[in-house]
């Protein structure tokens, strides 16, 4: 699988659908940059995006997924995923399809998982990854929406991977391995543009921080980032 192609798929699927009106067999397409934004940390520059969306109908949707960080002119890690997504209950739907990484070494997976609004208004992200290099780990992604006034939203949010398995090429041993935690300030200039600040906390854990000290690298910390979330 050839990262221009996908990256070429991704942004031509809301082009080509067909925007209709109320439910039943209507096409309809969604896309959200949650993630653009920029920090200093270790010394260098990182750039950060997340971005997601769907084309498709109220039971069964086409849904993919990016995101990646960059340090300096260096790509550290970069993620795509394509997923059938079919709705199984009131707010949730079962996806399955495939992701590829390109870095921080090229690997594709298998994926299997749900996504959806837990009770107290928790959007809730659990998904299995089965690697064909036979690496498998578990991540789980929660956060809710803690509105301050009509535009000021306070976002808490965290993420885990646990890892089944020990990914030597990337400094992984089994168990929970990184977690990504914080808030998120954003201002909505608009419904569809809203500038934030995120104080975040992100580090490897247990045995995959000191393999990656061993190696030289910053297991992570705390870094302040600033950017932008919109949707289309």
């Amino acid at each position: 699988m050839r990262a221009p192609l996908i990256v070429a798929a991704l942004l031509a699927a809301p082009a080509v659908a067909q925007t209709g009106h109320g439910h039943g067999d209507a096409v309809n397409n969604f896309t959200l940059v949650e993630e653009a934004d920029i920090t200093r940390f270790d010394g260098k520059w990182v750039a950060n995006w997340e971005a997601q969306g769907w084309i498709g109908g109220d039971i069964n949707k086409f849904w993919w997924r990016t995101e990646g960080e960059t340090k300096g002119p260096r790509l550290e890690q970069s993620e795509f995923q394509a997923l059938y997504s079919r709705n199984i209950a009131t707010f949730f739907d079962l996806q399955a399809g495939l992701r590829h990484d390109i870095q921080p070494d090229a690997r594709s997976y298998a994926v299997v998982g749900v996504q959806g609004l837990a009770p107290l208004f928790f959007e809730t992200e659990a998904h299995a990854f089965f690697g064909f290099k036979g690496d498998v780990l578990l991540r789980l992604r929660q956060s809710f929406d803690l509105r301050i006034s009509n535009r000021l939203v306070v976002q808490p949010l965290l993420e885990t991977d646990v890892y089944l398995t020990r990914v030597p090429e990337r400094l992984i041993a089994p168990g929970p391995a990184i977690v990504e935690a914080g808030v998120l300030t954003r201002y909505e200039i608009s419904r569809r543009v809203a500038p934030y600040v995120a104080l975040m906390f992100e580090r490897r854990l247990g045995e995959s921080s000191r393999l990656a000290r061993a190696a030289g690298e910053n297991p992570g910390g705390w870094s302040i980032r600033t950017g932008v979330r919109f949707w289309l």
